[in-house]
């Protein structure tokens, strides 16, 4: 790895700038309190679909794009490359607009059509593959080609968000949660495709000493379940979840089973 030069470290910085200052212009996402059937409890809502890309990802591609860049692994004019089942590339190709760099998605055929559109919208390039397997291996190939960094959501998810604090969703919930008449909740439920929101969560409660307990729900075709049930890691299912962008064909590295309860 090449050191970084004076010239890079300036740029660096603005890159971080450009990062922080987007974030500065959004408010947080909303907790809403829905209506249940069932009297005496109380649930609520996370809504992520308001921040800018449209989904919980947005705040894991800031994440990744943070730790790239202070560790110097991202460089000016070289491509951002990453494996995807879609929502966080698109998150990505916005933040490689924003610090201007080039971004190549590698994602499975069967990737919906509008995500696809998104990532193209943001001046993001698509490369496809047959099976969803294969996007890790050939994202690394890709951004060897290119000469880019490959941003591998799968293992850096769990590492890149501070999960003491500092903005992340399991502080934001809390926050939020202050002034209910419960301000403890007895459960957060959570669904998993890098599990980097449930390490998050889930070390975060066990960090402030909070008895909540944590459930991630894990569609049929994804390996976590199995893989949490085994206490393994190498659980494969080679194929597809029945839900996009939920549940893996693998374990992945960022998968942190021992922080969850159910």
């Amino acid at each position: 790895m090449p050191k970084t030069s004076t010239d890079d470290r300036a740029w660096i910085a603005e890159a971080i700038r450009r990062v922080e200052a987007d974030a500065n212009r959004s408010a947080d996402t909303h907790l809403h309190a829905l209506e249940t059937a069932t009297p005496g409890v109380d649930l609520y809502l996370k809504d992520e679909s308001v921040h800018p890309t449209g989904s919980l990802k947005h705040r894991l591609a800031r994440s990744l794009f943070l730790h790239a860049l202070c560790n110097g692994w991202i460089r000016p004019g070289a491509p951002v490359v990453e494996a995807s089942s879609g929502s966080t590339a698109v998150s990505e190709a916005y933040f490689a607009r924003l610090v201007g760099l080039p971004f190549v998605a590698v994602m499975p055929a069967s990737t919906s059509r509008e995500k696809i559109a998104l990532i193209e919208w943001y001046g993001g390039r698509c490369h496809f593959v047959d099976s969803p397997s294969a996007v890790y291996d050939e994202a690394r190939r890709v951004a060897e080609e290119c000469g880019g960094h490959y941003m591998d959501q799968f293992t850096y998810a769990e590492r890149a968000t501070d999960w003491r604090g500092n903005n992340n969703i399991a502080e934001s919930i809390f926050e939020q949660m202050a002034a209910e008449r419960h301000p403890v909740p007895t459960w957060v439920v959570v669904s998993a495709g890098t599990g980097g929101t449930s390490a998050t969560i889930g070390r975060f409660l066990r960090y402030r000493r909070h008895t909540t307990q944590l459930l991630v729900a894990d569609p049929e075709g994804s390996a976590f379940l199995d893989g949490w049930e085994q206490d393994v890691s190498d659980v494969v299912t080679g194929t597809a979840s029945r839900i996009e962008g939920i549940g893996r064909p693998r374990v992945e590295p960022s998968f942190v089973g021992g922080v969850i309860d159910d």
